[in-house]
């Protein structure tokens, strides 16, 4: 690596001020929108509408910025809107020819990102369509979940290796008679790097393996945690109900198809690193031509997968930069009032991750401890639960 290349990279992480004003407008914006799907999502709306609309927030408010710099900036969706309902888990981004609409008591799992000069903000969140409290097992998932995201935040921290976080998410959702989704993976991101080397594996299992890795400071990560009432094995039910794909930087093959390289050529000039929707495709040739690119590597899909009909699956990811001074999440919505049957009151394990710090100084302008930069959180912060405080 030449002394330029170091130099590039070593200012592209957080300690660039600039590099932390990008990840923070993108979460403004991905957060804004999140909010605006939630209010979209009404009885009887059309799930295809409310992605776009989510899309299209995104692309608009992203198009406002930077908008007079010489250097043409990247930005807009970072990953597609997705809503996927009760049993299916993820990636559910219909086509504008497809009929779905939502129900009175579903459970909406509502996922999406947003970047800006290649600097990812994601989020993940589920609502219920429904007047007043959650309760019973729909109460149980959520808050399984929620929970779940709580003790990540806080094991998401300098020093603490991946498979710490492993341990306690699935002691979390054992606790509310859930299972913790397997397959999911909490990624680190880069710039213009969504699914970054470092991993956490949501369920450890004989067949998947990840290397040991330990966080550390100025790292991104989107913690991603998927909660289930099932026995939290996906399934792919229908390949034709994939619409979300990636472009595989490092594949190349010489497309045998016209239809494949025209669409193929489309997707390298409008999506050439983050993750995109077929909607944004020319439609009836991108049908045709998605299939060659995908048979032969050139893009990863992202299946839509399913529970069993009858299992509640639920959503949470939020993106957290792990600063100097502690954990700062910046992308979450507040969940609606969950009365859950469960308690995790007589865990101690759960209730001693939960009273760790995730900031080293009080919110508020409390004093900052005096100390160099790599000093130890003071434990007198208490967490503050996501359901009461608000981004």
């Amino acid at each position: 690596m030449s002394s330029d290349e170091e130099r590039e990279e070593k200012e592209l992480d957080l300690t660039s001020p600039e590099v932390v004003t990008k990840y923070k407008s993108a979460s403004e914006i991905v957060n804004k929108a999140l909010q605006l799907v939630v209010s979209e999502c009404k009885l009887n709306a059309k799930i295809v509408d409310i992605c776009e609309k989510g899309d299209s927030f995104i692309k608009e408010q992203t198009g406002n910025m930077y908008k007079n710099v010489k250097k043409k900036i990247e930005r807009g969706v970072a990953f597609p809107t997705c809503i996927s309902v009760n049993n299916t888990i993820c990636h559910f981004s219909p086509l504008a020819s497809d009929e779905s609409t939502l129900q009175a008591g579903d459970m909406v799992k509502i996922d999406m990102g947003c970047h800006i000069d290649g600097f990812i903000a994601v989020v993940a969140h589920t609502h219920v369509l429904q007047e007043g409290a959650i309760t019973g097992r729909a109460a149980d998932v959520i808050a399984a979940a929620n929970t779940a995201a709580e003790v990540a935040l806080r094991l998401v921290r300098p020093g603490k290796k991946n498979k710490d976080v492993t341990e306690a998410i699935q002691k979390v959702a054992g606790a509310y008679g859930c299972k913790i989704v397997e397959g999911v993976l909490t990624h680190q991101l880069k710039q213009f790097v969504i699914d970054g080397n470092k991993v956490v594996l949501s369920v450890s299992s004989p067949e998947v393996r990840v290397d040991d890795a330990e966080f550390e400071e100025n790292e991104v990560y989107a913690v991603d945690i998927v909660t289930s009432t099932g026995d939290g094995k996906p399934k792919l039910l229908d390949e034709k109900q994939t619409t979300i794909y990636k472009r595989a930087v490092d594949k190349n093959y010489h497309l045998k198809m016209k239809a494949s390289r025209f669409i193929f050529s489309e997707i390298s000039q409008k999506f050439p690193i983050m993750p995109f929707t077929a909607r944004d495709l020319e439609e009836k040739r991108a049908r045709l031509g998605l299939v060659e690119c995908v048979g032969h590597e050139l893009l990863q899909p992202y299946p839509v997968l399913h529970e069993k009909p009858g299992d509640l699956v639920a959503h949470i990811k939020f993106t957290v930069l792990l600063m100097p001074n502690g954990s700062d999440r910046i992308t979450s919505y507040p969940l609606q009032e969950l009365q859950h049957a469960k308690t995790i009151e007589d865990d101690a394990d759960i209730k001693a991750w939960l009273s760790l710090p995730v900031k080293t100084k009080k919110k508020g302008g409390g004093k900052k401890k005096k100390g160099k930069k790599g000093d130890k959180a003071d434990d007198s912060t208490k967490a503050e639960p996501m359901d009461e405080a608000e981004e």
